[in-house]
């Protein structure tokens, strides 16, 4: 039987990083639409804190809903 490619530390790096991507990405995006939108850079940094903040919020929110396909597809199978 074949094991798992990566040990449990590193997949819990991997994911910690994606998350914190994703937080990154958006409030990076809120920052652009306001550049774009030609705000002062005072408002570029609170669009950047804002969608740093709604990323968090959507964040917890995905790994709360995900939380209850988890629950049914980590169960170990027992050996035959």
């Amino acid at each position: 039987m074949v094991g798992p490619s990566i040990t449990d530390d590193e997949r819990r790096l991997a994911n910690r990083r994606l998350q914190v991507g994703f937080v990154v990405l958006v409030g990076l995006s809120g920052g652009l639409v306001a550049l774009q939108a030609g705000a002062s850079p005072l408002g570029i940094a609170a669009a950047v804190g804002g969608g740093a903040i709604l990323g968090g919020v959507l964040l917890l929110w995905l790994r709360r809903w995900s939380a209850q396909f988890r629950r049914d597809t980590n169960r170990r199978r027992p050996r035959r």
